[in-house]
């Protein structure tokens, strides 16, 4: 007899959670790319995790798809490998035997019209002894140029629509996309016309995985729940913005995917432009998907770019060297790279917003590989008091306060304000004030993974961009892009360990302020 994971007491179970009654219905996720990184090291382990803090039902189930030649056995033999060297919860065998159960894998092509039938039954087989009701969520983890033909697949073969059912709730029929959303203005609408020839706009789940992020979601708590901040949270009082994504690795093993994409349309696009958004905007007179995303697009929507792109962007490529303590390889000489690769691993873009709030505040995204280390933050820097009584008592850099969230790693935020060095003189010198995840909450943070499937599950889209928002970003990012392919030339090459080109620097410097050093 299988445990009932839902029912019964689960010491993981965040008791939020039932409070709120954030636990899925019947339903199954078919898993297409199931062989890939993200499925292996991320997906797999996430839908485990949600199993073993008892938000998934009982009936929950988990069909992979994809071309090798496995059976349910082997598939759930991958399943378990994934899940005990990745998953974030301890592993539990009465959790993973009846999980397991649920676990199916069907062999075939993406354009493999048979493969698709066989897909069908399963998810029927499902429906009957699983007890999933119709409710199926497709999880696209696969290339984009992919997306149209299982898209038509699941289209001509019916599962896309779900069966009309004869009393209580219509069954639900979901696809999730993984980033990117198209490589401009152009592909992303063209993106959107194929997924949503075949579902709903409200049935189509764009992941970001940042937006699932508790620091990301925390910078709506950070503003509109607290009175200290919101008052100062416009040009009055702010000087600027920077939001940096910064990573102390190379490329790796992403060639085939990362030559001719680059660091701007991998993670300022999405992510950044996600986390200005989030920064920037109003207060929504709601946590409802539409009033959120709202808000959100209205920024975007404001953003105005520099009229000289070359005086307000920068861009580079990491060289070989060392960092860390280790011999590097630049990127150039990255195992199956074009030598003569055009493609930036660091990226930075100065943008203004034209609104009220943010007129004359300037907002400076950055990101890039071989860093000086791995970070993710949004940096909120004041203006200088005037110090009147004080400027002959401080730093020549004294006075500049910030609030600076950060995304990862150490999870949380600082505030940084001058104080008095103890002693019998009156110096004053920046200090700062932590808050972190670690060490104000006894429960640790989900994966972010975690949040959005289940979201995808209970059909909760206010974490998901609608077509709108990636429209919006990349008119951003496409002139940019543009100039960049138009300058004919090579990025600059930066130091590993550095933390990016010299013009990066130079960009700030014609404003007169400078890159904060995480």
């Amino acid at each position: 007899m299988p445990h009932n994971t839902a029912s019964r007491s689960n010491p993981l179970r965040d008791p939020r959670d039932r409070r709120l009654n954030r636990i899925a219905g019947p339903s199954s996720l078919v898993l297409f790319g199931v062989t890939g990184d993200l499925a292996r090291k991320k997906l797999l382990p996430a839908i485990y995790d949600l199993a073993n803090r008892g938000l998934l039902p009982p009936s929950f189930a988990l069909v992979g798809f994809g071309r090798r030649d496995w059976d349910d056995a082997d598939f759930s033999a991958q399943v378990e490998e994934s899940v005990r060297q990745y998953a974030r919860t301890p592993f539990n065998e009465t959790v993973w035997e009846q999980f397991a159960e649920g676990i199916r894998f069907v062999q075939g092509e993406f354009d493999d019209d048979e493969a698709y039938l066989r897909l069908k039954e399963t998810m029927e087989e499902l429906d009957a002894v699983r007890g999933t009701k119709g409710n199926h969520a497709f999880y696209l983890s696969i290339p984009p140029n992919s997306f149209e033909v299982v898209c038509q697949q699941l289209s001509t073969s019916g599962l896309a629509e779900a069966p009309t059912a004869a009393e209580g709730d219509k069954p639900w029929r979901r696809v999730v996309i993984e980033k990117p959303f198209g490589h401009d203005l152009a592909s992303a609408r063209e993106l959107n016309r194929i997924v949503e020839s075949v579902f709903p706009a409200d049935s189509v789940f764009r992941i970001d995985h940042y937006l699932g992020k508790e620091t990301v979601q925390n910078i709506l708590a950070l503003r509109f729940a607290n009175q200290l901040f919101e008052p100062l949270w416009n040009s009055n009082y702010v000087d600027h913005v920077q939001i940096t994504m910064a990573e102390d690795i190379g490329i790796g093993g992403r060639a085939g995917y990362y030559d001719g994409v680059g660091a701007a349309r991998d993670v300022i696009q999405n992510h950044l432009l996600q986390l200005l958004a989030l920064t920037a905007m109003e207060e929504p007179i709601s946590f409802n998907a539409t009033d959120l995303r709202a808000e959100k697009e209205k920024v975007l929507a404001a953003v105005k770019l520099p009229k000289d792109l070359s005086r307000h962007s920068a861009r580079g490529q990491y060289t070989g060297g060392w960092q860390g303590g280790e011999s590097v390889t630049g990127f150039l000489d990255e195992e199956g790279f074009n030598p003569h690769s055009q493609t930036e691993t660091f990226a930075a873009l100065r943008l203004d917003i034209n609104t009220r709030r943010w007129a004359t505040v300037p907002f400076y995204l950055r990101a890039g590989k071989r860093l000086g280390r791995r970070v993710t933050e949004i940096a909120v820097v004041f203006k200088r008091a005037p110090n009147l009584l004080f400027r002959d008592h401080g730093d020549d850099d004294f006075g500049q306060n910030a609030v600076v969230i950060r995304v990862q790693p150490d999870e949380g935020a600082t505030i940084r304000f001058g104080s008095k060095v103890p002693g019998t003189q009156m110096e004053v010198r920046d200090v700062t004030m932590d808050f972190g995840y670690g060490h104000s909450f006894t429960e640790s943070s989900p994966e972010a993974y975690e949040r959005l499937i289940l979201d995808v599950l209970l059909g909760e889209p206010p974490l998901f961009p609608r077509h709108e928002e990636v429209e919006l970003s990349w008119k951003i990012l496409d002139p940019f892009e543009e100039y960049w392919a138009g300058l004919d030339e090579q990025p600059e090459p930066y130091t590993p360990g550095s933390w990016g080109p010299a013009s990066a620097d130079e960009l700030l410097a014609r404003d007169g302020r400078t890159w904060r050093r995480p």
